[in-house]
C-alpha cells in the first residue's frame, strides 16, 4: 500500500468513526471526504463501518450480556422484541429499495440538501421534547417509527442512521438518553447484515486480494478505536445537553456544500484543456 493510499484509508476510518454515531451521517462524510480524495469501493465504506459497531458492542458489552442472560424476563424480551421490529423494518424496506435498484447517489446536491433538512428537523425534536413530557420506555409504535426512520436513512445520504432514528424516538416522545441507547443498539446487527451484505458482494466480484484486505484491515481498526472514544463522549454528553450543536454542525454543512457546487459551477473554463 501506498503511503498515500495508506493516509486517504486511515482519514476514512477516523471520519467513519468520529461520524457513524454522531447525528451528522457518516455516509455523507464518507462522500465528501472521497469526492475530493478518491473514492473507495461500497463494500469498503460499508465494511469499515463495523468496526464502529464493534465499538458500541465494547461499550455496551453488559447490557448486551443482560440482555442475552435475561431475555425471559418480561422486560428484557419487550426490549428485544421491539428491537426486532425495529430491524425488521429496516431489513424488509432495506431489500425492498434494493430490489427497485434504489442506490445511494454520489453528488453533492442530495447531501447538502439532507443535512439542512436534518438540522431542521433536530432542532423541531428538541422544541417537541421541550413541550410534552418525555418517557424513557419504548411503545410498539415507537420501534415501528424508528425502523421506518433508518431505511430512509439508508436511502438518503446526507440523512444519518443514528440521526434519524435518534431523532424518530425523540419525536415521538423518547428522552435523549432512551433514544441514543437504543439506537445504538439497534446499529449493530443493522450494520452488521450491511456488512455481511457487503462481503458476500464483494467476494462474488472477486474484489477481495491482499491489497483491498489490508485496505480493510486499516479502516476497520482506525474505525473501532475512533468510534470508541466518540461514543463514550456522546452518551456521557447527553445526559446533560441537547442535540442542537449537531443541527447547527449540519446547517454550516449544508452551507459549505453549496458554496462548493456554486464554486464548481462558477468556475473558469481550463484553456490549456481547450486546446487555446
Amino acid at each position: 500500500m501506498q503511503i498515500q493510499d495508506f493516509l486517504v484509508t486511515v482519514l476514512l476510518g477516523v471520519v467513519e468513526g468520529v461520524t457513524e454515531y454522531l447525528p451528522i451521517s457518516s455516509t455523507a462524510h464518507l462522500l465528501i471526504t472521497e469526492y475530493y480524495l478518491g473514492a473507495k469501493t461500497d463494500a469498503f465504506n460499508i465494511i469499515i463501518q463495523s468496526g464502529a459497531v464493534m465499538a458500541v458492542v465494547l461499550i455496551y458489552w453488559k447490557r448486551l450480556l443482560d440482555l442475552a442472560i435475561h431475555f425471559r424476563a418480561p422486560e428484557q424480551l419487550d426490549y428485544i422484541l421491539k428491537l426486532s421490529v425495529a430491524f425488521g423494518i429496516t431489513v424488509i424496506g432495506g431489500l425492498t429499495s434494493r430490489k427497485m435498484g434504489i442506490t445511494l447517489p454520489e453528488e453533492l446536491t442530495p447531501i447538502a440538501m439532507a443535512m439542512l433538512v436534518g438540522a431542521g428537523l433536530i432542532f423541531l425534536s428538541e422544541w417537541i421534547l421541550r413541550h410534552r413530557k418525555a418517557t424513557d420506555s419504548i411503545t410498539w409504535s415507537m420501534a415501528a417509527w424508528i425502523g421506518m426512520a433508518q431505511v430512509l436513512a439508508a436511502v438518503f445520504p446526507g440523512t444519518s442512521r443514528s440521526g434519524a432514528t435518534i431523532i424518530a424516538a425523540m419525536m415521538c416522545g423518547l428522552t435523549r438518553p432512551a433514544a441514543t441507547e437504543f439506537s445504538f443498539l439497534l446499529g449493530i446487527p443493522t450494520m452488521m447484515a450491511a456488512s455481511v451484505y457487503a462481503v458476500g458482494d464483494a467476494v462474488a466480484a472477486g474484489a477481495f486480494d491482499s491489497r483491498s484486505l489490508l485496505d480493510l484491515l486499516v479502516g476497520f481498526s482506525v474505525s473501532l478505536v475512533t468510534a470508541f472514544i466518540v461514543v463514550k463522549w456522546l452518551i456521557s454528553f447527553v445526559q446533560t445537553n441537547t442535540f442542537i450543536p449537531f443541527a447547527w454542525y449540519r446547517a454550516i454543512m449544508a452551507g459549505v456544500l453549496f458554496w462548493l457546487m456554486w464554486q464548481e459551477d462558477h468556475r473558469p473554463p481550463d484553456l490549456a484543456a481547450l486546446g487555446l
